[in-house]
């Protein structure tokens, strides 16, 4: 029997306070005799070392319940897999050695192993001194002699049946030569920018399913930048089994998400800065943190810019950020997120009716990318924007803390990730000889330097350097000067963004690219340039001004058949 683990009225709950974990058919007795030995273990941290029956808020002894609570006659546990999303400063890295030290005292099984992981030292060394703490902290002094905690390799070892609790720092060889019963995943969000975090994830699900009674539960905050990797995954899969998107067998998953709904987080107004709201996602208020203490860290942070504001946001009402907003970050980053749109290239094909491109990067370390503007038909005034880049996998390598968010573009259809050399330069020159048989494309630009094999292969489709040799008389394949004479397409851009007249695709890779634009002043003027960027990419953003370049010469169109590119699609 599979279980139901959907739950969708999650908004009235928040806004009730009432628990996230959905009614399921848990065995009552053993979820109460697991919560029991929760409520006694007590905090080694705080002055007269409270029982967590005290200190724990109901909704977490929901999520102990229906983990022990799971468990059928024949010895299978059904909630396998949890994923919780809570606010710092609600206990929950102590609520996690808690549920972990609960899972070592209820264990039947022999030389059990159990895990837990943080994703830093620091991370790791706390859940320990909470974990080994609860046994020093013990009044009844059962603790103390059931159980020895080994300081040196942070191992709690069960002197009766010899199991163990192994605290970890998150890295490749963490699941080296281990089947464990069951595994914690502290902050997966600090993990996802490790590179193979994915496949991490992967074996330790595939340890775990040789035991009937296995499980994993990852808590963990909000991210304090855009959602990438194993991280942004495993949350969009829990929060579509929460909304009953996915069902059967792909929903085992139990989710705990104290996240405003998407209306509230996204509202350019920012409602979420409402103390009254506080309470929805912030389930263990009035005991590990107080509403006057998140009061005063909000108004700090306000006095102290957007940036850190957007960082308190993330980290204590786990607000999402779409678009990292650094200090020195590029002024359109600002109206980005609110001005962009659902829409595809044949979208903003259709609306046009003119097609300008620009084309940026193109080395092993840098992305391929092409940005495309469109002006619409009806108003001139407004343009559109889209993006698509390509990388060889050799950036994936040179770039490991960039590789979980490729290859998330790269799901997406953002990015395509090429292995042989000349597959990208070919891919783009088909997508821009396809906005051409539109009859709308008026001109391509691109840095002028390094790219003759883009503009040789062009040249065969007819879309040439040569005002000569094109149909329309003019040169459609041109050169954007770099530097500080793209000055003029940087303002224009984050203009006509202010102003709301360029429309840019809500699309996750030219988000990330903006997010990385800094800006520099030289002299005069004030420069977006890849060295100001550091490791991350902004060759996405740095196509779409070329573009923007183009098309503020107020280009015609070559003419041509929309019919055309449609029956090249339909190709």
């Amino acid at each position: 029997m599979l279980w139901d683990f959907s739950c969708q009225d999650w908004e009235t709950r928040l806004r009730r306070g009432v628990s996230l974990v959905p009614d399921l058919p848990i065995d009552h007795d053993e979820a109460g005799r697991a919560i029991s030995v929760f409520n006694k273990l007590c905090l080694p941290d705080v002055p007269g070392t409270p029982s967590m029956a005290e200190a724990a808020g109901d909704w977490f002894r929901d999520i102990v319940g229906a983990i022990f609570g799971s468990v059928d006659e024949a010895g299978f546990r059904h909630v396998r897999d949890v994923f919780t999303l809570v606010p710092k400063k609600n206990s929950k890295t102590t609520g996690g050695a808690g549920i972990m030290m609960t899972a070592l005292i209820l264990n039947k099984r022999p030389r059990a192993e159990f895990i837990l992981v943080g994703p830093t030292q620091e991370v790791a060394d706390t859940a320990f001194q909470q974990a080994s703490g609860m046994i020093d902290a013990d009044p009844e002094g059962y603790l103390q002699k059931r159980f020895k905690a080994k300081d040196h390799n942070k191992t709690i070892v069960d002197l009766v049946n010899h199991s163990v609790l192994k605290i970890k720092t998150f890295d490749m060889k963490v699941m080296t030569g281990s089947k464990p019963v069951g595994v914690l995943l502290d902050e997966v969000h600090l993990m996802s920018s490790m590179s193979g975090a994915s496949r991490v994830v992967g074996q330790i699900r595939g340890g775990i399913i040789t035991r009937p009674e296995g499980f994993l539960i990852m808590i963990t905050t909000q991210s304090d930048e855009p959602p990438a990797g194993v991280f942004k995954s495993e949350l969009n899969h829990a929060r579509n089994v929460r909304d009953g998107k996915i069902r059967g067998e792909a929903a085992q998953i139990l989710p705990v998400l104290y996240e405003f709904p998407e209306a509230i987080q996204r509202d350019r107004n920012k409602p979420w800065l409402n103390p009254d709201l506080w309470h929805m996602v912030t389930p263990n208020l009035g005991r590990s943190v107080t509403l006057d203490v998140l009061r005063t860290d909000c108004a700090i942070s306000k006095e102290k810019g957007e940036e850190e504001l957007r960082r308190w946001a993330s980290q204590h009402l786990n607000i999402e950020i779409g678009i990292a907003l650094r200090a020195d970050r590029w002024a359109g980053a600002d109206f980005w997120e609110q001005k962009a749109r659902p829409m595809t290239l044949d979208e903003l094909v259709l609306r046009s009716s003119v097609l300008t491109v620009g084309i940026d990067g193109g080395g092993l370390d840098d992305l391929l990318s092409a940005g495309v503007v469109g002006r619409d038909k009806v108003d001139p005034r407004i343009w559109y924007a889209w993006g698509h880049s390509w990388a060889h996998t050799s950036v994936l390598e040179r770039r490991k803390s960039e590789a979980e968010k490729f290859r998330d573009f790269d799901a997406a259809g953002e990015l395509t990730i090429v292995e042989d050399l000349g597959r990208d330069v070919d891919e783009l020159v088909e997508l821009i000889a396809g906005l051409d048989r539109t009859g709308k494309l008026a001109m391509v630009g691109l840095d002028p330097a390094g790219v003759g094999a883009i503009v040789d292969a062009l040249a065969e489709k007819e879309i040439t350097t040569s005002a000569e040799t094109d149909s329309s008389g003019e040169a459609r394949v041109v050169g954007v000067s770099q530097g500080y004479q793209l000055q003029g397409a940087v303002k224009t851009a984050e203009r006509k963004l202010a102003d709301g007249t360029l429309s840019p695709a809500e699309q996750g890779l030219m988000a990330y690219a903006v997010g990385n634009a800094k800006t520099e002043v030289r002299g005069n003027a004030l420069i977006v340039t890849k060295q100001a960027a550091g490791t991350a990419k902004i060759d996405p953003l740095m196509a779409l001004f070329d573009a923007v370049a183009l098309m503020s010469k107020n280009p015609q169109a070559a003419g041509g058949s929309l019919d055309d590119y449609l029956n090249s699609l339909a190709a």
